[in-house]
């Protein structure tokens, strides 16, 4: 096992080991043991983060500075890639036109084409829903704008939970480790496919509803073709987005020239009806009819989990998020505008999927394109969730809050395998378990209680970190505009309609504090688990991503 061990060490492409301690290795002088290079990373509270060198700020943590010499002379934050003694890393692959592709492919799953008609099923009125429409993409842009300050500040991967261990420490972290990687990525993961299966079974099945079995059956190939693309390649999965965003943003060309068509034709009697007057909107149901329109725009913040794959990323992520955001919000104006060209409100809140009913009407023979843009942009969303799930099971392992195989990096590929087949494996098991409404709702509930913690963090660290290192610095009124929306939006569908499940979602959480005390505080590990990863990485050809050896 240990000649295995140096046979994989000596095979990645960019071993910093020298071959003297891989002999040593395989004839039992030295153990294997994993530890926290002190070399391009600075240690804080006993965390080493990789966004950061040694030359960082120690009194503010300045996380994401970088003074060595070496560096790439184009972004002081894009570090030169390893540590000396790293034998393989994540390599930044990343850039402007896929970092917008991220956003974008991810933002645009199958909410705006399969129901839009949400909001104003909440609030019964055009007026109201276009504005609650707008509002969620303002929200959204403002919540990114500040996540580019957090992730410019700290480069390391992860986002919210590098963000966490910043501000606040280890158990938020793990709170937040703790319920992404077992629940929230994976049923993100979960619904996006089901809503691929459903679309993708539909025109093979006679009229009437597609079989559960088959379009569940149909949601996990859907995962393991995902997952192959991901552990195969870096390059191979940030082209599959890059042609699958394109792909997607045609089939919204495609909507809003036939609604331009319809409007040319003097259809605007759904558009000339706000009924501001005549709306149900209560303060709940606008906290509701605002989960709808933020999960259709969820994934805003997607691109700081992969921080330490972007080129150049104190420009090019907040670049990313300004193109990206702005463009799905002008996407999303237009195919409402488009929908109601064609449908009335009535017709639209009780259709099953507005698009494809929009196709039906103006399509004509060409109506099956709707059901395959659905298909196109849920594959999209699906590959880039994944992308960024598998990060943040990185750098939470890294950091020792999760398994050490999770953070283990394959020795050819430089793609983060054991973190990718985790979160599939669990999110086939929802899929095989769960129904899309009860995933959404647990998703929303429990994600923004998470994007407020973020908008705390930054307000946090502009008190106790004031001179660390900001290359983009937003006004500080926008975190504590989205900290008192993420607020409202946790407490108010409890207020207005009170839940069981709200309160097993919040015990969940704190049930995180049960497994950080003895594995995490108390470093308690289970005998056998050692066996474990070795074997697994004989198997999977994962190494540490920082290696070394003791006598």
């Amino acid at each position: 096992m240990r000649d295995r061990l140096a046979a994989l060490l000596r095979g990645s492409r960019r071993c910093g080991a020298d071959s003297a301690n891989t002999d040593k290795l395989r004839n039992d002088t030295y153990a294997p043991v994993l530890v926290f290079s002190d070399q391009g990373s600075t240690r804080e509270g006993g965390v080493v983060w990789r966004g950061c060198s040694g030359g960082c700020d120690a009194e503010d943590g300045a996380a994401g500075a970088l003074t060595d010499g070496n560096l790439n002379p184009g972004d002081k934050l894009e570090g030169s890639g390893a540590a000396p003694d790293d034998p393989v890393h994540l390599k930044r692959r990343v850039g402007l036109f896929s970092g917008v592709a991220l956003i974008v492919g991810t933002m645009i799953g199958s909410g705006i084409f399969v129901a839009p008609s949400g909001l104003l099923e909440y609030t019964d009125s055009v007026g109201i829903s276009f504005i609650i429409w707008m509002a969620c993409g303002l929200l959204s842009l403002l919540g990114a704008l500040a996540y580019a300050e957090l992730g410019t500040m700290n480069t390391s991967s992860g986002a919210e939970y590098a963000y966490f261990m910043d501000a606040f420490g280890g158990p938020p972290a793990f709170l937040f480790s703790w319920v992404s990687t077992l629940v929230l990525k994976p049923s993100q993961m979960a619904i996006i496919c089901l809503s691929f299966a459903k679309y993708a079974v539909e025109p093979f099945v006679a009229e009437c509803e597609p079989p559960g079995a088959l379009v569940k059956l149909v949601a996990v190939i859907c995962i393991v073709m995902i997952l192959a693309v991901n552990c195969y390649s870096v390059n191979l999965a940030t082209n599959v987005q890059n042609i699958f965003t394109a792909a997607k943003l045609v089939a919204v060309l495609i909507i809003v020239c036939g609604g331009a068509y319809k409007l040319g034709l003097g259809n605007t009697r759904h558009l000339q009806e706000p009924n501001f007057a005549s709306s149900k909107a209560t303060l709940g149901n606008i906290a509701i009819a605002f989960y709808n329109g933020l999960w259709a725009y969820d994934g805003w913040n997607n691109l700081n989990y992969v921080t330490e794959e972007i080129k150049n990323p104190s420009k090019n992520l907040p670049l990313s998020i300004i193109i990206g955001i702005p463009l799905v919000t002008l996407c999303y104006a237009l195919m409402n505008v488009s929908y109601l060209a064609v449908m009335s409100v009535s017709e639209m809140t009780s259709s099953e999927a507005v698009a494809v009913t929009f196709g039906n009407r103006v399509l004509g023979p060409l109506a099956w394109l709707m059901p395959l843009a659905v298909t196109i942009s849920t594959f999209g969303s699906a590959n880039g969730t994944l992308f960024v799930a598998g990060r943040l099971c990185f750098a939470a392992s890294r950091e020792g809050h999760l398994l050490d195989i999770l953070s283990y990096v394959h020795v050819r590929r430089f793609t983060p395998a054991p973190g990718l087949i985790f979160h599939s494996l669990i999110a086939v098991a929802m899929v095989l378990y769960g129904t899309i409404d009860s995933l959404i709702e647990f998703f929303s509930f429990t994600a923004w209680i998470f994007y407020g913690g973020a908008m705390l963090a930054l307000i946090v660290m502009r008190y106790t970190k004031p001179h660390a290192p900001r290359p983009y610095k937003v006004p500080v009124i926008i975190p504590y505009i989205v900290l008192l929306v993420s607020v409202y939006l946790v407490v108010g569908p409890v207020i207005n309609k009170p839940q069981w499940e709200y309160l097993y979602a919040t015990a969940f959480i704190l049930t995180g504090l049960l497994v950080y005390v003895p594995f995490v505080k108390w470093s308690y590990s289970l005998p056998f688990m050692d066996k474990i990863t070795v074997f697994l990485q004989m198997v999977l050809e994962v190494v540490p991503t920082s290696t070394t050896f003791e006598y």
